[in-house]
């Protein structure tokens, strides 16, 4: 955002939930999309530039275009169309141009039922040494943020798996005058699912046919600082003149993310919309686990101008110059517990999709512990129960010697 508005940060900690409501919000959901659905990944040898990947989820009568993209600062186009036969349509002179309006296209234009994208422009760091709460304020002196935009970001085809349906943005700052990405890089790993299915590291989102993942990774950057936090400044384009909504669900089952009770999702608009979810934790370790856990707290939502931030050339061709904006801030980890700085790596992940987010449902361990927890006082109060009524009937017998 070029330095012209200050970065705001979160509310504090939730306030308690009920049992009740928790037990609702964890029972299973139906999905509205579609259960399995034919994915590809296209970087087409033919396109001029190597920075952006499409990935097309075709259904039975629907298709999802995500169209991810490092010209300019890293960006996501979520585009959702009522017909399994859309495609998308790219003007690359236009595109490149100083006014790429119009540039991109999904198409044909009266089946795009959602559309909506996400920008990452910043990636922020700060010195935590003498401070503790996060919570309310930015935590640490800010050092100088890194603009994305002016990352140099590596060639999209050499990291494209179509077995795994995964891609990888790898970029460094062009200009890194202190060395700090010598040895370091920022990496967004993207990956697409066919069908309903759940990763084996943590934080084990749940992702269906209807999403797809990404992985923000910070791996061996130099910090500015011996405690040094970092964060991320994500933009959205908003749906009318309101930002979207950021709500925040809680689960008595914590068994794919051990001790994380939350899950925080950014909705665009009534359901089916568009969604993104993410467990408020990151890792400081690639093999994520309780010891590597770190706090993610997400700031509100609020309304920003178009030209404080980095221009978006494929957020600008499709939906044209003039959109509102709405940022958060992303930070993780805090001045005491594990960090950046136990081995140099930070990641976090979140899911992006179009129509109803997925639900967890309690795994079968809870629902287990659960039936246990319930049964075993109304067995007792059934035992009881018999024992009181036999009692009774055998004091009614009692005839008297007289």
């Amino acid at each position: 955002m070029c330095g012209c508005e200050e970065p705001r940060w979160g509310p504090s900690a939730p306030s308690p939930v009920l049992l009740l409501s928790l037990l609702l919000s964890a029972a299973p959901s139906g999905l509205l999309g579609e259960e399995t659905r034919q994915v590809s990944l296209e970087v087409s040898p033919d396109w001029p530039v190597p920075h952006l990947l499409h990935i097309r989820a075709v259904g039975t009568n629907s298709t999802l275009h995500y169209v991810w993209s490092s010209l300019g600062p890293p960006a996501v186009l979520l585009v959702a169309t009522s017909t399994p036969n859309s495609t998308l349509s790219i003007d690359w002179i236009r595109l490149l141009s100083r006014e790429p309006d119009g540039g991109l296209m999904v198409l044909p234009k009266d089946s795009i039922q959602f559309s909506s994208a996400l920008v990452f422009t910043r990636l922020f760091e700060f010195d935590s040494t003498n401070t503790s709460d996060t919570a309310e304020k930015p935590p640490g002196k800010p050092y100088t943020p890194y603009s994305l935009a002016k990352f140099s970001w590596n060639n999209i085809t050499d990291s494209l798996d179509p077995a795994t349906l995964t891609a990888t943005f790898q970029g460094h700052p062009t200009h890194d005058p202190t060395g700090a990405f010598a040895n370091g890089s920022l990496a967004l790993r993207v990956q697409a699912f066919s069908r309903t299915s759940r990763p084996t590291q943590p934080p084990r989102l749940l992702h269906t046919a209807d999403t797809c993942q990404l992985e923000v990774a910070l791996i061996g950057a130099s910090p500015r600082g011996n405690r040094s936090l970092f964060g991320l400044e994500v933009a959205t384009v908003g749906q009318g003149p309101n930002c979207p909504s950021v709500q925040k669900q809680y689960s008595i089952d914590d068994e794919y993310t051990p001790a994380i009770f939350q899950m925080d999702q950014l909705l665009w608009g009534s359901l089916p919309s568009g969604f993104a979810q993410w467990r408020p934790v990151a890792f400081s370790q690639k093999q994520g686990g309780r010891d590597s856990a770190m706090h993610c707290q997400a700031s509100p939502l609020y309304p920003t101008l178009a030209y404080l931030l980095p221009k978006s050339p494929i957020i600008q061709g499709f939906f044209g110059s003039r959109n509102n904006f709405c940022v958060f801030n992303l930070t993780f980890g805090a001045s005491t517990g594990p960090g950046y700085w136990d081995q140099h790596y930070l990641s976090w992940s979140m899911v992006l999709g179009m129509g109803s987010p997925p639900v967890d449902a309690l795994s079968p361990l809870v629902l287990s512990i659960m039936a246990v927890a319930l049964g075993a006082p109304g067995l007792m109060l059934l035992a009881g129960g018999l024992f009181l009524l036999l009692g009774h009937k055998r004091h009614s017998e009692y005839q008297p010697i007289n």
